[in-house]
C-alpha cells in the first residue's frame, strides 16, 4: 500500500512557520518587552498580567498552519473559529506571519517595530 506524505521541503517550512507562530505567541503571552532578546530578559521584560495560554496555543498554531496547507492545495474557502481569550496570541501570530493583520491594522508593519 503507497501512502502519500508531505515533501521533507514543505514539512521544513511548515515546521519553521509553526515555531515562528510559537515564538511570537509566547511573546504575547509574557513579554512586555525585549521580545527578540536583544539583551538578556529582567523582570522589567515579563508582564504582570497574562493574556493567553500556553497550553492551548501551540494546538492552534498546528491547525493553523495545516489548514493554510489545505487550503493552498484544494484553493478551498474556508474561515478558523478561534474564540479571543486564551487562543488569542495564536490568531494574532498567525494573521501577523501571514500578513493580515497588517494589512487591517497598518500601524503594526511586519518589520521589527511592528
Amino acid at each position: 500500500m503507497k501512502t502519500n506524505t508531505l515533501r521533507p521541503e514543505l514539512l521544513h517550512k511548515m515546521d519553521a512557520y509553526w515555531r515562528a507562530a510559537n515564538y511570537l505567541s509566547v511573546g504575547q503571552i509574557y513579554l512586555y518587552d525585549n521580545p527578540l532578546l536583544k539583551r538578556p530578559l529582567m523582570l522589567a521584560d515579563v508582564k504582570h498580567m497574562l493574556l493567553g495560554h500556553w497550553g492551548t496555543t501551540p494546538g492552534q498554531n498546528f491547525i493553523y498552519v495545516h489548514l493554510n496547507r489545505v487550503i493552498n492545495k484544494y484553493n478551498l474557502d474556508m474561515i478558523y473559529v478561534s474564540g479571543p481569550g486564551h487562543g488569542g496570541p495564536a490568531v494574532v501570530s498567525n494573521t501577523y506571519l501571514e500578513g493580515t493583520y497588517s494589512e487591517i491594522y497598518p500601524g503594526i508593519s511586519q518589520d521589527e517595530a511592528g
